[in-house]
C-alpha cells in the first residue's frame, strides 16, 4: 500500500455514507472518528477508515511506502477551491487604492481597469510566462490546502488569448499534483469593439465548435462553461444562449450570477439544468427556491464580498431553504486570496456559516459544484486519498486561526502521496 495515516487524534471524513453533498442539516453533523487510522492504496485511492486497533489488525501483514504517525493531530479532506480566475498578466495592485478610495467595481470597469486591463496584458503575455505564474499560485494554493482547483480562462476574450489560458490549465492538469477543473470563460466581459450581441454570436459560432473540435482531438478537455450574467455585460437572454450552446457540446454549466444586480439568473440556471452559479449577492427569493428544488450549488465568495464592500450572499437563507452550497477563493487580481481557511473563516464571520457547515461547503460541497464529489470531497473508501494532516488536536482550528493555515498545515496529500510537508509544524505548538 502506499500510506497509513496512524492514530489520528480526529479523522474528518465529512460524509460517512456516500453522499453527494451535505446541505444543511447533513452539515450540522460531520463525519468525525476519534483514534481513528486511513490507508490509501498505490492506485491513490483510500483502502479502509477506521478505529486504529481495528486498522492495524487489519492490515497487520501490508507493507507501506509510507507511515506517518498522526497522534494530537488531525486528519481532513482536502479542500476543493470551487471559483477561481488563476491564468493571468498584469496584477492590479494599483486598483485597490482606487476602491479604498471609493471607486466602485463597474466604475473602475468603465474607465478600462478591471477585467480590461488584466486582458491587455493577457493578451501580450507568452504562453510560457502566464504558465510559469500559474504553477506558482497553484503551489500556493496547494501548500493551504487544496488539493482540487476550479480554474477558469476569461481575460482573453478573443479565441487566440481564451485557447493559450486554456492550454496553460491543460499543461498544469497534465504536470501538477493538484487537481484541477477546467472552465472556459471567454463571455467574462465584452470585448472593446463589440456589443454584447457581437460578442455572444462569436463565442457561439467561433469559439465552442474549436473546443469541440480541440476536445475531440484530445487536445484540450474543457469541464465547464461559464459567463458573467450583469447588467452592462451579458443579459440574460445572451447568457442563455452561450449557456445553452456549451451543454450542447457537452461542457457543465457554472456562471457568475446575480452579483450586483438582481438579474434572475439563479431562475435561469435552474431552469438550464446548471451544476452550479457563482456570487449571488443580489439573488431572488424565488431564484433561492428554485436552485434548491434544482440541486443547483450556489458558489459563495466570501472575499468578493468583503473586497467590493458589498452587501454579503445570504448563506443562511440559502441553508435554511436546502440550498447546495459550497465556497470559492475568487482568487483574481481583484481578490487576491489563495486560502480557503480564510475563505471558511471569513464565512462563519461575515456570513454566518457554522464551521460545519464551512467545512462541507469547502469540500463536498465544491466537489459537488464541479460535478466531482464521487471522487473527491470526503475521507471514504474508493475515493481519491486526497487530504491534509493539520498540527493540532482539533479540526476546528483550521478555521478558527485567520491566516495562521502556514503553522498549521502539517501535509498535503495528493493520491496518497506527500506533496507538501511543513517542517516548521514538527517543532511548534499549534497553540
Amino acid at each position: 500500500h502506499r500510506l497509513l495515516l496512524e492514530n489520528a487524534e480526529q479523522l474528518v471524513l465529512v460524509c460517512g455514507r456516500r453522499e453527494p453533498y451535505l446541505r444543511r442539516d447533513g452539515a450540522a453533523s460531520l463525519a468525525v472518528l476519534r483514534a481513528a487510522s486511513l490507508v490509501v492504496g498505490l492506485d491513490g485511492c483510500i483502502k479502509a477508515v477506521g478505529q486504529a486497533d481495528v486498522i492495524r489488525n487489519q492490515f497487520s501483514e501490508a507493507t507501506f511506502e509510507r507511515i506517518i504517525d498522526c497522534s494530537g493531530k488531525c486528519v481532513l479532506p482536502g479542500l476543493v477551491d470551487a471559483h477561481t480566475h488563476p491564468v493571468w498578466a498584469g496584477d492590479r495592485v494599483h486598483e485597490f487604492a482606487m476602491k479604498l478610495a471609493g471607486a466602485s467595481y463597474m466604475e473602475i470597469h468603465q474607465a478600462g481597469g478591471g477585467i480590461h486591463f488584466t486582458v491587455e496584458h493577457t493578451r501580450k503575455a507568452a504562453e510560457d510566462e502566464l504558465f510559469a505564474t500559474f504553477q506558482h499560485r497553484l503551489a500556493r494554493m496547494l501548500r493551504a490546502g487544496s488539493t482540487l482547483v476550479e480554474c477558469k480562462s476569461g481575460y482573453g476574450l478573443n479565441l487566440e488569448t481564451e485557447l493559450k489560458m486554456l492550454r496553460v490549465i491543460e499543461r498544469a492538469k497534465k504536470s501538477m499534483d493538484i487537481g484541477i477543473s477546467s472552465t472556459y470563460c471567454g463571455a467574462h466581459a465584452v470585448p472593446k469593439g463589440k456589443t454584447a450581441t457581437e460578442a455572444t454570436d462569436d463565442i457561439i459560432n467561433n469559439h465552442l465548435p474549436k473546443l469541440k473540435e480541440l476536445k475531440l482531438s484530445g487536445e484540450i478537455h474543457v469541464n465547464n462553461i461559464d459567463v458573467f450574467c450583469e447588467k452592462g455585460v451579458f443579459d440574460l437572454e445572451s447568457t442563455r444562449r452561450i449557456l445553452q450552446a456549451g451543454k450542447d457540446i457537452g461542457l457543465q454549466i457554472n456562471f457568475h450570477g446575480d452579483e450586483l444586480h438582481p438579474m434572475k439568473s439563479a431562475e435561469l440556471g435552474a431552469e438550464l439544468g446548471a451544476r452550479a452559479i457563482s456570487h449571488l449577492e443580489e439573488v431572488t427569493d424565488e431564484g433561492i427556491v428554485a436552485m434548491a428544488r434544482a440541486k443547483c450549488a450556489a458558489v459563495l465568495l466570501p472575499t468578493t464580498a468583503y473586497m467590493l464592500r458589498l452587501k454579503q450572499p445570504q448563506a443562511r437563507k440559502m441553508l435554511e431553504e436546502g440550498v447546495i452550497v459550497a465556497l470559492g477563493s475568487d482568487f483574481n487580481p481583484n481578490a487576491y486570496c489563495f486560502s480557503m481557511p480564510m475563505v471558511m473563516h471569513l464565512a462563519c464571520v461575515n456570513m454566518k456559516m457554522s464551521m460545519n457547515e464551512a467545512l462541507a461547503a469547502a469540500t463536498i460541497n465544491a466537489a459537488y459544484a464541479l460535478g466531482k464529489s464521487d471522487m473527491h470531497g470526503s475521507l471514504e473508501v474508493g475515493k481519491q486519498g486526497d487530504l491534509l494532516i493539520i498540527n493540532s488536536s482539533r479540526w476546528e482550528h483550521l478555521i478558527y486561526q485567520f491566516g495562521g493555515h502556514e503553522a498549521l498545515i502539517n501535509y498535503v496529500i495528493v493520491k496518497g502521496k506527500v506533496v507538501y510537508e511543513n517542517e516548521r509544524c514538527e517543532t511548534m505548538s499549534s497553540y
